[in-house]
């Protein structure tokens, strides 16, 4: 989850600075979603289905502090305002991955994403911290950065039918 985080956390700034302020709140969007799936796996907790999803966060340990900062980024007007919003909730779930004891501690703060001005937690580095703890021979088998169907695939007629989950999960390697 951390690694997904990554792969989209710069966007919402680089969309927004070509002035596509949609485009960065879709992306937003996607990423306060990421990180709500991301609390739901560190406190062990199930994703339910979508029209759920909001309804069970509520219920979690984190949701009384990050909620909020999740509910700023989505009522952000523009891209810096989303970011700014974004960083925070990004260094309190960074946070709490170091609060479970599970890896060595990773970063907490935000940097910039390479030489440029938008400013990230690093997660494909998180991600790889998680990669490079795992000690179980049969999980270090599996293909890197490869998690469960619903990490990847959010459409319910995948997700709403155990078994096309199960052929689609084969037809990857799964």
């Amino acid at each position: 989850q951390w690694r997904r985080i990554g792969q989209e956390e710069p966007f919402v700034g680089r969309t927004g600075s070509v002035g596509d302020e949609v485009g960065s709140a879709i992306i937003a969007a996607r990423l306060v979603r990421d990180l709500m799936h991301l609390c739901m796996l560190m406190e062990r907790q199930y994703v339910p289905y979508p029209k759920w999803f909001g309804s069970a966060f509520a219920q979690l340990d984190c949701a009384d502090r990050l909620a909020p900062i999740l509910e700023a980024v989505l009522s952000s007007i523009g891209w810096q305002e989303r970011e700014r919003h974004l960083c925070a909730a990004y260094e309190m779930v960074a946070t709490m991955h170091n609060d479970l004891g599970v890896t060595r501690p990773v970063p907490t703060r935000v940097t910039q994403f390479h030489d440029r001005h938008f400013m990230v937690i690093q997660g494909e580095e998180i991600g790889q911290v998680l990669w490079d703890a795992i000690e179980d021979p049969e999980v270090r088998a599996l293909p890197y950065g490869v998690g469960k169907i619903d990490q990847y695939v959010d459409s319910t007629d995948i997700l709403s039918y155990t078994e096309r989950s199960r052929r689609l999960g084969a037809l990857y390697g799964g």
